[in-house]
């Protein structure tokens, strides 16, 4: 065991966590370590789909919304990896997924305060101290710090009705593996998607595109009345601000599990472009005769199951406007379903440190904390009831960062933007407006006359 003690530890080094590291790296009052039980940094692999790209711009990389000086920058490793006018020819603000990957295993390979290989086994605590216990190749290590930061991901989420048939025996997976298993998709007879997001339209997109060199039957259900787009303008966009994080963070605890329900399509919609794109590919396919796919919206899957005998899967659907049950058999079938929390095991030892709701999920505050006592132990994406959609935003990272450094130094380091809406989310309180968000002037500017 070190007897050095460290300002904190963070586990998990998904894109949050590394951007965490990131901005920490050069401040010398905040000693930390980010843990990770991997071998190195791989951003779902599964879905690294050719020219798949980010649905939020290059400026929400790791560091950038914080600090836009920043050596770890998405634009600097453009620049270092020789590929900065590529990008400026492309008049593109979204990088390709792939690309994303890249920049956070170049921002990794930089930090000193990233260590992968570390699995962490259990945390205790004692003395004002988290201790917490990783092996390694080394076997196993014990560190001390004052504070956690939790950033563990997210799990594949597999529908209750779908997970008989995951293992048993079949075709059938979550997208989290789906590039691994594409060419034994492609090898059966029939492929169905089920699924409503990016992930579910991205695949049914390019398995259209082999659709007649494969010969296969493609299917596309969803339980969602249509397959809608991400809403993406602008003033949509303030909703992933500090003031309607402030605002649905203050709403009883029903109001924003309703809103959550409400808001999907704010962040688990389809890019608009890529629908156009599916319809104008079935469009050209359909000039030599009927497509063999079958679109199936409002359809719900309440049951599952594989006959080994026909190596069919049987998909029981009930379409909930109607009101009608039908089936759908299929070869393979791809449950892009997406991903959901889940509490790491290594948290039984602390449990009598973190606040708790009546629903005994995380009791989140406004500043990411869940510990007894405050600035303690952070969470990254997991606060997804408490803080709204805007918790898996790749551009909202850097702020909660900022938030999560303030909190651990006692002062601001990086400035946390507190307006920059111009919508009021909530009734207006009694009393004079708001003073508008000032507009800086350039020293020297002269004044339009």
């Amino acid at each position: 065991m070190s007897d050095h003690i460290h300002d904190f530890l963070a586990i998990g080094a998904g894109p949050f966590n590394l951007g965490l590291a990131a901005l920490a790296e050069p401040i010398a009052e905040l000693d930390g370590l980010v843990l990770e039980s991997r071998p190195g940094f791989d951003w779902h692999p599964g879905m690294m789909l050719e020219g798949s790209h980010l649905q939020v711009p290059f400026m929400a990389d790791l560091v950038t919304m914080a600090d836009p000086t920043s050596p770890y920058s998405f634009l600097n490793y453009l620049k270092q990896a020789d590929r900065l006018y590529r990008f400026y020819i492309r008049e593109d603000f979204y990088p390709l997924r792939a690309e994303f990957n890249a920049y956070c295993q170049w921002v990794a390979g930089r930090l000193p305060n990233v260590l992968f290989g570390e699995h962490v086994t259990g945390i205790d605590y004692s003395g004002g101290l988290y201790r917490v216990r990783s092996r390694n190749r080394r076997g196993e290590t014990v560190r001390s710090a004052r504070r956690l930061v939790l950033g563990t991901g997210t799990v594949p989420y597999v529908p209750r009705a779908c997970r008989e048939i995951l293992g048993a025996g079949g075709a059938a997976l979550h997208n989290s593996t789906y590039l691994a298993r594409k060419a034994e998709l492609q090898a059966r007879p029939s492929i169905t998607i089920v699924g409503s997001g990016q992930s579910a339209a991205e695949i049914y997109y390019e398995l259209l595109q082999d659709i007649d060199a494969c010969g296969y039957e493609l299917n596309w259900v969803t339980r969602s009345g249509r397959y809608f787009p991400l809403e993406y303008t602008k003033l949509t966009l303030e909703l992933t601000s500090p003031e309607y994080v402030d605002y649905f963070h203050a709403l009883p605890g029903g109001t924003r599990q309703r809103l959550n329900a409400e808001q999907k399509n704010l962040y688990k919609g389809i890019d608009g472009t890529l629908v156009n794109a599916i319809y104008d590919l079935l469009y050209a396919k359909s000039l030599a005769g009927a497509v063999r796919t079958r679109l199936l919206p409002g359809s719900a899957v309440t049951g599952a199951s594989y006959d080994r005998a026909s190596g069919l899967h049987r998909l029981e659907l009930h379409h909930g406007e109607q009101d009608r049950r039908h089936q759908l058999d299929s070869a393979a079938v791809v449950l892009a379903t997406g991903y959901q929390y889940r509490e790491p095991d290594f948290l039984a030892g602390i449990g009598d440190r973190i606040r708790r709701g009546p629903d005994r999920r995380f009791d989140v505050t406004r500043d990411y904390s869940i510990g007894i006592q405050p600035a303690e132990i952070f969470v990254q994406n997991a606060e997804l009831h408490t803080h709204g959609f805007v918790t898996p935003d790749l551009g909202m990272a850097a702020y909660r960062n900022s938030c999560i450094i303030r909190d651990m130094l006692g002062w601001e380091y990086y400035p946390v933007e507190r307006r920059i809406a111009f919508q009021e989310f909530g009734a207006p309180l009694p009393g004079p407006a708001p003073e508008p968000v000032p507009v800086p002037v350039p020293a020297g500017a002269e004044a339009v006359r």
